[in-house]
């Protein structure tokens, strides 16, 4: 009896340890189709002729409250200053 218990377990154990593999498998498919697409954006942004790194960084600005970007860019402001570059 006991064993018989031990083998369900194991048996629903591993069908929900498969169950998480393969979510995570078309996940990480969906990832790389979403990356992919990102891609092809850039590279038709590039091709109009805008600046790609530029928009990489606003996407990056854009990611972050304004609380933060201020604290980013004050502490820039500093060590800048304390290189000579302003």
């Amino acid at each position: 009896m006991a064993d018989d218990i031990t083998d369900t377990s194991q048996t629903v154990a591993a069908g929900q340890l498969r169950a998480f593999i393969e979510r995570i498998e078309r996940l990480e498919e969906e990832k790389k189709t979403i990356a992919d697409d990102i891609k092809e954006v850039f590279a038709e942004a590039k091709g109009t002729g805008f600046d790609t790194k530029a928009m990489r960084s606003i996407i990056r600005l854009r990611k972050k409250d304004q609380a933060e970007r201020q604290e980013e860019d004050a502490i820039l402001d500093l060590y800048m200053a304390a290189l000579g570059m302003v």
